[in-house]
């Protein structure tokens, strides 16, 4: 099952900041298990175009060429101040059993006051688990570190910049762990639900 994302700020991300711009950071690590061996698994991750859109609902999803997305974050805000960020992910082909994914533009969108830097790394290890109900599963650990520049308006400048960096922390550490345990789920959910096995975590004796 996926573990919550921990966060780790970088404390030079500061010496990037002005008073209308200000620069939020954090690292993130996770994992889940799939029933399955590696090469199953793989198969799957390499063919996205099937499952990414299906998994990533309900945020509006669009390809951009053969592996990338533009995907359409929702709206989100803290002292009185929202945004609806809107990004490109390029899902690289996997490397070695490794997949990346990376900030492409989105084609005809300007972003309006902020800026995404999203670099995410995926690893596969295949595991012998005769415990549970299959004999083979492979886990699933990823990492992302994440920047994200965002204009400050008038009102937000005025404050304390202490004040506005800790609730953009917190705002970005309670976007990713919504969507990623969210997506994790999911995938879990839609492999799992095609190869007709056994969905983690519902199927262990305690």
């Amino acid at each position: 099952m996926a573990t919550t994302p921990e966060p780790s700020t970088n404390a030079g991300s500061e010496n990037l900041q002005t008073p209308d711009i200000i620069v939020f950071e954090g690292y993130y690590v996770g994992n889940m298990e799939m029933f399955a061996d590696i090469d199953t698994v793989a198969n799957y991750l390499d063919s996205h175009q099937g499952w990414f859109s299906r998994c990533a609902q309900p945020m509006d999803v669009k390809p951009i060429g053969h592996n990338g997305y533009a995907i359409s974050l929702g709206r989100f805000g803290s002292l009185n101040f929202q945004v609806q960020p809107k990004i490109g992910l390029h899902l690289l082909p996997q490397n070695e059993g490794v997949y990346r994914i990376e900030t492409i533009p989105v084609p005809g969108h300007e972003p309006e006051g902020y800026d995404v830097d999203f670099k995410a790394a995926m690893s596969l290890a295949e595991k012998q688990l005769q415990e549970l109900p299959v004999e083979q599963a492979t886990h699933v650990q990823w990492e992302l570190n994440l920047q994200t520049k965002v204009q400050m308006p008038k009102f937000i400048q005025a404050l304390p910049q202490s004040l506005v960096k800790a609730s953009g922390d917190r705002l970005l550490n309670q976007i990713v762990k919504q969507i990623s345990k969210r997506l994790t789920r999911k995938v879990q959910e839609d492999f799992h639900t095609m190869m007709n096995l056994p969905l983690p975590g519902r199927s262990r004796r305690r």
